[in-house]
């Protein structure tokens, strides 16, 4: 974080909200308590956070075209089922476990795509029909009971890999991955071009329909992927897995910078919304807040965020139109 020639302190604050935020909130909690920042409290809020983060990578793909996507509970709780079930009764390994859970959250994402590109329906109202599809085709299947998975599904999900927690190295991986793809590929430029400008984006040739498609199998392949992550440390799942998660990860995927706008948002920014969300939760159980209170905490931070990327998206879209599409067209 660097103040730019000519960059008012007040602009820089804006543009670097999220980190600002999550400092005041580190600094916030360890004046309460000093041991919230041991590396030890540290290391088990980004494993916590793993959960959301990767899910909230996926979402920033969607909402950088200027899309939403409210099916991903409802994917973290159909794609892991699904793959348990693979791996009782056909004896897959849970890496073969892992590949039967992507694939159910591809076709999931290849449902949102069809309908939203293809059939011209807004995304809000797919993904909010595919959201109770996907979850009760989940409840039907297991008759609303809890799936208890096999001990060898926990052993990988609390394994360490050189003294990194599992869920982290996922975590790491997918966002290294996403950044990648968003910073050092003509896909993300042409992302970025679509979210800022999709009628400009199509005038000059980008494949506006595909690109599309392509964030939503993206988002329900992450979401697929964050299930998976959780359910191999928990070990069972019940009916009620994943609801309502839809909203922390966009939560966090608008904490980490992502404008609900399109054409703004980073894989670093999620990963940051999704580790503050975590930071908010352990630490008001950390210091004894009351239970009743916490929600009204993490809401307002949220709303602080929205009211945030209101102002930055005034601020920035310009900028973005003047600069992405030519690179786009590179």
């Amino acid at each position: 974080m660097i103040l730019r020639s000519g960059e008012s302190v007040s602009d820089f604050l804006i543009r670097n909200a999220t980190y600002v935020i999550f400092a005041a909130v580190l600094l916030y909690f360890a004046v309460q308590n000093i041991v919230f920042l041991t590396p030890e409290n540290l290391s088990n809020i980004i494993k916590q956070s793993s959960f959301i983060g990767i899910a909230a990578i996926g979402m920033t793909f969607v909402l950088l075209t200027g899309g939403i996507d409210l099916s991903v509970g409802a994917v973290m709780f159909l794609a892991p089922l699904i793959a348990g079930f693979a791996m009782e009764r056909l004896g897959l390994s849970v890496p073969m476990g892992l590949v039967v859970a992507l694939g159910v959250g591809l076709v999931c994402g290849s449902i949102n795509a069809i309908v939203i590109v293809w059939l011209k329906v807004i995304p809000f109202i797919v993904t909010l029909a595919t959201m109770f599809l996907f979850r009760g085709f989940g409840t039907w299947l297991n008759n609303s009971q809890q799936f208890d998975f096999r001990d060898d599904m926990r052993v990988f999900g609390l394994s360490k890999l050189l003294g990194i927690p599992t869920p982290v190295i996922f975590f790491a991986l997918v966002a290294i991955v996403a950044s990648i793809f968003l910073t050092g590929t003509a896909f993300g430029r042409q992302l970025y071009a679509v979210g800022n400008d999709k009628e400009g984006a199509r005038k000059a040739g980008l494949g506006v329909d595909r690109i599309t498609a392509s964030v939503y199998l993206t988002s329900s392949v992450c979401s697929a992927l964050s299930g998976f992550v959780l359910i191999a440390q928990i070990g069972r799942l019940d009916a009620g897995f994943g609801e309502g998660k839809e909203f922390d990860v966009i939560a966090a995927s608008v904490l980490g910078g992502a404008s609900l706008f399109g054409g703004i948002g980073t894989a670093w920014g999620a990963v940051v919304g999704a580790t503050l969300i975590q930071t908010v939760q352990s630490g008001l159980s950390f210091t004894g807040v009351n239970l009743y209170a916490q929600p009204i905490v993490q809401g307002g931070i949220i709303l602080l965020a929205v009211f945030v990327d209101g102002i930055r998206e005034k601020k920035l879209i310009a900028m973005f139109k003047r600069n992405i599409r030519p690179m786009a067209e590179s």
